[in-house]
């Protein structure tokens, strides 16, 4: 039951090249930065990525994408990244664009062995229909779209409409980080980074979590565990350092206000002036 490892190596071991890997993290928040680091490290290669976003230009999966380890990608939102762009438009990249629910959806049907599932979302669109650029050549030319999806008619609550049929991700590792977590796998995420990290852990055959902090079994009150062990192979406990090495996708940030003078401020009012 003791999940624990004892390196980034050893927590990655297994993911070779071709693989399929769901990856956690919305923009910036909660990604499994550390596992990420060690996948380039060893130069694991040819890797079909599941992930809500595809990292930044430098930071996330943004640092396998530039190395060219990524061959084909199913996200929902890719709009922060140059290098995604350019190399989706030069013909170096496959991309499956799919609507941000349904991929949460494929991913928790995955992890609940349910190889499908009929949706509204998308029926009328190049989602259902076909014909969404999936690769270009190098001069800009579509290569390779998006096929037509099955649609059948059902009546919900007495309404009758068409739903399309999507496949549900089977992913063969998944690359999770978690605020705290435990030695059977037992995890808590933190706010946003919850969003895709449990659905992530979900749909993969080896699901391997870097935790901020580790903590021993019972140590987590069971209600507020948000992804039981039972979807988690291995657990790596991050160091101070590790954990608190965070990037910050947008930074806004506001001058110093100007002084005010003594003689701007209001005045207090006596009970004889009022």
């Amino acid at each position: 039951m003791d999940k624990v490892v004892t390196s980034a190596a050893e927590a990655v071991d297994g993911i070779l090249d071709g693989m399929t890997l769901t990856v956690g993290g919305f923009g910036l928040s909660g990604i499994p930065t550390v596992l990420i680091q060690e996948v380039l490290r060893r130069g694991t290669t040819d890797l079909q990525v599941v992930s809500n976003n595809c990292g930044v230009d430098g930071a996330g999966l943004g640092l396998l994408l530039a190395e060219g380890r990524i061959r084909r990608v199913i996200a929902s939102y890719v709009g922060e990244n140059r290098e995604f762009a350019r190399q989706y438009l030069s013909g170096e990249l496959e991309v499956e664009l799919t609507p941000q629910g349904t991929l949460a959806e494929k991913m928790r049907a995955g992890g609940a062995g349910i190889p499908a599932f009929f949706t509204p979302t998308g029926v009328g669109s190049q989602v259902s229909e076909g014909g969404m650029p999936w690769l270009y050549d190098a001069q800009g030319n579509v290569v390779k779209e998006s096929p037509a999806k099955e649609k059948r008619e059902f009546t919900v609550r007495g309404v009758t409409r068409d739903y399309v049929l999507e496949d549900s991700i089977f992913a063969d590792f998944g690359l999770v980080r978690a605020a705290k977590g435990d030695r059977h796998g037992n995890l808590v995420f933190n706010k946003s980074s919850r969003n895709f990290n449990p659905l992530c852990a979900m749909a993969a055959e080896i699901a391997v979590a870097e935790v901020e902090e580790l903590v021993e079994p019972g140590e987590i009150d069971p209600d507020e565990v948000h992804l039981p062990g039972i979807y988690v192979r291995r657990v790596l406990a991050l160091t101070p350092e590790q954990a608190r090495a965070k990037d910050i996708e947008k930074r806004t940030t506001r001058g110093a206000r100007p002084p005010v003078a003594q003689d701007d401020l209001p005045r207090p009012t006596t009970t004889e002036e009022a």
